[in-house]
This record gives structure tokens, C-alpha cells and sequence, in this order.
């Protein structure tokens, strides 16, 4: 089968694309033929050596990656729950860019995909969507507080948007002017993001708490405007001037569950900004390591590598 790895630490020229023998599901396991695997900045933060790595003890040979969405096709001894046939998305860590990945579903937690559910948009909600889920639930305490979102027209941003909305919050959304459009079609005031954001939410109070999904700024800015450090959130630039992270305890909040629902029903837009055959990796990484990417970036592996241009999504 195809698997994208690295031998070493780097930048996205250390990746490569490798024929290696297929795994099995082992004892307690099922395997996954994936279909789509969604990108999310800690999968750099890993291949590149950085404090993800650290953390987490990892050291090359490594594969890459972490959200998954497609179908099982074997099932190991001991599984209860699970069968050959089932649609899953979930999360397999180093273990996701490539065409077969086996699964502990009692240590790493699959959700099953509701029918007629696009497998890029269910692995697109592993990470980005539990991270908006706990984060939304943490910060909108009762129907009218109001949210500030910086970074909101990214793939986090974008569903914390949404969600919050449904709980009845105001949201406030920091984002360059060319997604203004988008954050108001999705319930949100937006404000320009950039210098001077403390001065432009001073023109907006009240403000309740902050999701910052970008660079720490937005905690910042939130603080100068009078919101508690409390009820700020950082989740790129973690514990930015103070502020905590999240934590996604999927067994307490079945958040993957009430997600793929949500999709599934059209009552949650997933945003996907492009979509590129498994062969252009490198590519897809670099683009996300730009950043300022306004959703989410998918592998698909059942699409031919032709070398073509990643399609970009259109948004409703």
C-alpha cells in the first residue's frame, strides 16, 4: 500500500511516499481503508521536530497525519461494537496518510459516518470539530454572552461560529475583509483583523469570552476590551498571555457523534477550502504551513494523482 513518512525531522521535503506492506488488525483492532485524511497543524508540528513531537516522544521513522474517514475491512479478535462494512472517521496519529490504518476503537475513538455523509467533511471534524465543540461549550455559558472568534474564517474558527450560534451567543469574528462575507453568512459580526483589533472591539462591548484560533493577538485584544483571562481560549498559540487550551474529552461530550449529525443534517457547513489526490502531499502541506487557510485542506486516497491543481470547495 502507499504511505506517506520521514526519516527524519524537516519541512515538507522530508515526506515521502512509500510502497510498505499493508497492516492487520492484531487483537482488539480494526483496520480502516481510508478515504480521506484532513490536515490539521499539528501533524507539521510533529514532522517538523517541533514541541508536538516533543511531547508526545515521538522520533522518526514516522508516518503522518491523524484524521481519518473511510471504511473498515477487517476486524481483530475481541471487538465488540464494529464490523467489516462499517463507515468510521476518528483519529489514527502517524498513521493516517495512507491507504490502510489499523485502530484501537477503545483508545482511539471512532464515530460511525451517517449515510450520505461526504467522507472529506466527516475527517475534516477529528480534530477541528471536537476542538470547536469543547471550546464553544467552555466559553458560551448561557444564550446572549458574546463570542469572539479571532481567526474565525479557519477551520476551527468557522465551526466554532456555527455552534456558538446555535447555543444563542452573539459572535464576533476577526478575519481579513475578504471573508466578511462568509463569517456574516455564518451568523457572525466581523471585524478586521490585524493592528489596532483591541480599538475596534472597544466599538463593539459587551464581550463575554474569546476563542482565539490564529496567534495569540486575539487574547490580547480581548483582555484590552475588558474580557476575564477565564474566559479566554488559545489553541494555536497555547497559553497566549495567560489563556488555557482545550481539552476534548470525546467519552464526555460525545462531540464526534453530535457533529457528524449535525453535518449529516445540513445544520453544521464544514468548510473544506481544497482537496488534493494523496500524490500531492508536499503540496497540501506547504499551502497549510502558509497559513491563513479559510478551511479545511483534505486528502482524498481514492483520487488519481495526475499532478492537477487542488479543486477549490464552493462555498454555500
Amino acid at each position: 500500500m502507499r504511505r506517506v513518512m520521514h526519516d527524519r525531522f524537516g519541512g515538507p521535503e522530508v515526506l515521502e511516499l512509500r510502497e510498505v506492506d499493508e497492516p492487520h488488525a492484531g487483537p482488539g483492532e480494526v483496520r480502516v481503508r481510508v478515504e480521506a485524511a484532513a490536515l490539521n497543524p499539528v501533524d507539521w508540528k510533529i514532522f517538523t521536530g517541533g514541541s508536538a513531537a516533543v511531547a508526545r516522544g515521538l522520533q522518526p521513522p514516522l508516518g503522518v497525519g491523524s484524521d481519518i474517514a473511510g471504511t473498515i475491512d477487517e476486524v481483530g479478535d475481541g471487538v465488540d461494537g464494529w464490523a467489516v462494512g462499517d463507515r468510521v472517521l476518528g483519529s489514527a496519529r502517524t498513521r493516517a496518510l495512507q491507504d490502510r490504518t489499523v485502530v484501537d476503537p477503545t483508545r482511539e475513538r471512532l464515530a460511525r459516518i451517517p449515510d450520505g455523509l461526504d467522507p472529506a467533511v466527516a475527517a475534516s471534524l477529528v480534530v477541528a470539530g471536537r476542538t470547536a465543540w469543547d471550546a464553544v461549550e467552555r466559553l458560551v455559558e448561557r444564550a446572549g454572552d458574546t463570542l469572539f472568534v479571532h481567526g474565525a474564517a479557519g477551520g476551527v474558527g468557522q465551526l466554532a461560529v456555527q455552534l456558538a450560534e446555535r447555543k444563542g451567543a452573539r459572535v464576533i469574528g476577526s478575519a481579513s475583509e475578504r471573508n466578511h462575507e462568509l463569517l456574516r453568512r455564518l451568523g457572525a459580526e466581523p471585524v478586521r483583523y490585524g493592528d489596532g483589533l483591541a480599538e475596534r472591539l472597544l466599538g463593539m462591548l459587551p464581550i463575554d469570552a474569546c476563542l482565539d484560533c490564529a496567534d495569540g493577538s486575539g487574547v490580547a485584544a480581548a483582555a484590552e476590551a475588558g474580557v476575564p483571562i477565564d474566559r479566554c481560549i488559545s489553541i494555536a498559540a497555547k497559553g497566549a498571555h495567560g489563556a488555557t487550551g482545550v481539552a476534548t474529552d470525546l467519552e464526555r461530550t460525545g462531540a464526534l457523534d453530535e457533529l457528524v449529525a449535525l453535518a449529516a443534517a445540513g445544520d453544521l457547513i464544514v468548510p473544506i477550502e481544497a482537496r488534493y489526490p494523496l500524490e500531492q502531499f508536499a503540496a497540501a502541506y506547504r499551502r497549510l504551513m502558509d497559513g491563513h487557510v479559510a478551511g479545511k485542506l483534505v486528502l482524498d486516497l481514492t483520487a488519481a494523482g495526475d499532478g492537477t491543481t487542488a479543486e477549490r470547495e464552493e462555498r454555500r
